[in-house]
């Protein structure tokens, strides 16, 4: 039988390159023109065949727990396969864990990693979890200057160390979080593990710690920020793997959770029977300082839905471009057209609302507005985005049909991937009851959000009355039932605004879908006489 080549993969090729929204958003948003060029070279990297390979091997071949050496010594290790640690190597000499550090407020260096993450993260997210906690603990360990002026040297570094050794001796180190527990789950105030301290305690003083974390993941960092209880409350404290003088800590791997995706990342039950840990801030404090790092492992949470959703949508495309099938490539397709077109306006919509919230954390320090928008903006976001993503990958796989939905494609690895980011970092009530709190307790945000919309206020009649109508719904009471459908419509005149403003060319699909509800209950039920072909052709990858 002759052997006929009908659809060639799409790797190598650029995601930075080929995706126009996303590179006209770093720049609205600052990232420089030298971080620009350094992103286009490191997209030519992250869509090599090697990496590619990679991806896909860290993933079929899952980590493995070892408790005992073969003396019966207890060791608790994970032992990955080297593709996960050839994408861990990728990530960290590219600084995505900490060359924002070393920028400063308004520079677009947050933004620049921001789009570095976005691009690594479309080819394996699983081992993006330690890179996003490293890159997100700073502002929560500078709640304690003497222990961060210890570990902050460790973690600037571009060097990835694997080994599990005192942290001092190795040539980077990578720091993680344990929050939830089996009893409380996202209310962490329910946690019962316990922190006593020694010889007085106090900030930045030792503690022993006992109890357990549900869900760890990347266990194998060099140190974790964990809750627990002190005499005065819940409290944040950094417990290291490895201790100064070498000998390991009493934290115990009980075992690794068989997760539906997200293979390639370890995540565990661990256990601390007093391990040694430093309190980081006051006691009682806990939640306000680590939630200073999970704002920031919340935004990256919602940036990987939109990569899956980049990457699974160009994939589909690429088929589609290729694929004849009753007379004509599918990508010519009316019927095609509308499915790809419907789901690239999802995908750039939401390309556009994370690097907006990019620039919005990094100028934040320096500017009130910014702050304001972004304390909504990203809960909104997180909400509606991780939502967004599952519908839109198993669309694009389905585009793909039966070669979709076999291992061997990326596709499937995405589908499994996607419905974690609705979970992790706050799910979807915990986020929208997050929405009514913030508009409860800071007005300003609500404002900020608003008037961020309004920005686009006499462009088009449609959002004008929706803007309209969400001002009448804040200056009311929400009712917790109703924080769901409140979230929709802040995210759908969000978008509708973006699309005004910077990408007028999908503005008229977005708002007649999505705000006029010309629209069926699944993707592919666009207006017809839209330019449906154009629409589709934004989502065809650019290979040359």
């Amino acid at each position: 039988m002759e052997n006929i080549a009908l659809v060639t993969p799409l790797e190598p090729y650029n995601p930075y390159v080929s995706d126009p929204v996303l590179q006209r958003a770093v720049e609205r948003e600052g990232a420089s023109e030298t971080d620009r060029s350094s992103l286009a070279l490191f997209g030519a990297e992250v869509g090599s065949e090697e990496t590619f390979s990679w991806g896909a091997d860290a993933n079929r071949y899952s980590p493995e727990l070892v408790t005992h050496n073969r003396f019966g010594d207890r060791i608790d290790e994970v032992r990955y396969h080297p593709a996960y640690h050839q994408m861990m190597n990728l990530s960290v000499t590219n600084g995505i864990h900490s060359a924002h550090y070393d920028g400063s407020p308004g520079d677009g260096s947050y933004v620049a990693r921001t789009a570095q993450m976005h691009l690594v993260s479309q080819i394996e997210v699983g081992h993006a979890c330690p890179i996003s906690m490293t890159g997100a603990v700073l502002p929560a360990l500078r709640e304690q200057p003497d222990l961060a002026s210890v570990w902050e040297p460790r973690i600037r570094t571009r060097s990835y160390d694997q080994r599990l050794i005192e942290p001092s001796l190795k040539t980077g180190n990578l720091l993680g979080m344990g929050l939830t527990e089996k009893q409380g789950g996202s209310d962490v105030r329910a946690n019962t593990s316990t922190a006593m301290p020694v010889n007085g305690g106090g900030p930045g003083g030792e503690y022993r710690l006992t109890g357990h974390k549900w869900f760890t993941s990347a266990p194998m960092c060099d140190a974790f920020l964990v809750l627990a209880q002190a005499p005065a409350g819940i409290s944040c404290f950094l417990v290291p793997r490895v201790l100064d003088d070498g000998s390991r800590n009493s934290l115990f791997l009980m075992r690794l959770k068989d997760k539906v995706g997200n293979r390639s990342n370890a995540s565990s039950e661990l256990e601390f029977t007093d391990a040694a840990g430093w309190l980081v801030g006051e006691e009682g404090r806990g939640i306000q300082v680590i939630i200073k790092m999970v704002n920031a492992t919340r935004l990256d949470v919602t940036n990987w839905s939109v990569a899956l959703m980049r990457q699974s949508v160009s994939q589909a495309a690429w088929y589609l471009m290729q694929r004849e099938a009753f007379g004509a490539k599918l990508i010519d397709k009316p019927l095609m057209q509308n499915v790809v077109a419907d789901l690239e306006v999802e995908t750039e919509v939401g390309t556009m609302m994370v690097m907006r919230l990019a620039g919005a954390y990094e100028r934040g320090p320096i500017d009130d507005h910014e702050a304001a928008f972004g304390r909504l903006g990203l809960a909104v976001a997180k909400y509606w985005l991780t939502k967004r993503s599952s519908p839109v990958v198993r669309e694009a796989l389905e585009c793909v049909g039966g070669n979709g939905y076999v291992e061997e494609s990326i596709l499937a690895r995405l589908y499994r991937e996607v419905p974690l980011n609705s979970i992790w970092e706050g799910a979807g009530n915990v986020i929208a009851l997050d929405v009514l709190r913030a508009l409860q307790r800071s007005p300003d945000a609500g404002e900020a959000f608003v008037n961020e919309i309004a920005l686009a206020a006499g462009s088009d009649r449609t959002l004008d009355r929706e803007i309209a109508r969400l001002r009448q719904t804040l200056a009311t009471t929400v009712s917790e039932a109703d924080a769901r459908r409140l979230v929709e419509q802040l995210a759908h005149c969000w978008g509708a605004s973006l699309c005004l403003r910077y990408e007028p060319a999908i503005a008229d699909a977005y708002i007649r879908s999505r705000l006029d509800r010309e629209w069926g209950s699944e993707f592919g039920s666009l207006p017809s006489e839209l330019d449906l072909a154009g629409l589709a052709q934004r989502a065809c990858p650019v290979t040359e």
